[in-house]
């Protein structure tokens, strides 16, 4: 051990660069901040994304895209998840949109569309917001009624 190994303890030093407390400490005067310029003066704060001037890169890029305030969102439900309910015997009889909310397929305030993935089995009269045109030939096809509300 030596003279120049040793440090004192954690917590018990602190920063000794006092600025703007006068010519005696080294750092008066300017502060470390140079002459004049906007970065001497009290109050500066930068932008976020200023570039010293040059054209900022969020107003370089091109807008783009576009967001329909009218859309409508639908939740898509296909037919194999249907069947599957109806073999699980979770659905029993018409299916109605309440139904599909009980079942956990949809929440109530949603719009609910029928998909034509899978395939229906079962003769069954499905009452929905909107259907593909695959889905209402192959619930036609099973023998069951796309009913549109």
């Amino acid at each position: 051990m030596n003279l120049n190994n040793i440090k004192p303890a954690a917590g018990s030093t602190f920063n000794s660069k006092r600025i703007g407390r006068g010519q005696g400490s080294g750092k008066g005067g300017t502060s470390t901040k140079g002459h004049k310029g906007q970065k001497s003066r009290a109050g500066y704060s930068q932008k976020i994304g200023f570039e010293g001037g040059q054209m900022p890169l969020q107003r370089r890029l091109p807008k783009f895209g576009f967001k329909n305030v009218n859309r409508k969102e639908f939740r898509a439900i296909n037919l194999d998840s249907i069947q599957t309910l109806i073999e699980n015997k979770s659905i029993t009889g018409d299916i109605t949109k309440e139904v599909l909310v009980a079942n956990g397929l949809a929440t109530k305030n949603e719009l609910v569309k029928i998909m034509g993935r899978g395939e229906l089995k079962s003769a069954v009269s499905i009452s929905a917001d909107k259907f593909t045109k695959s889905a209402e030939e192959l619930i036609a096809k099973a023998g069951g009624k796309a009913i549109t509300l």
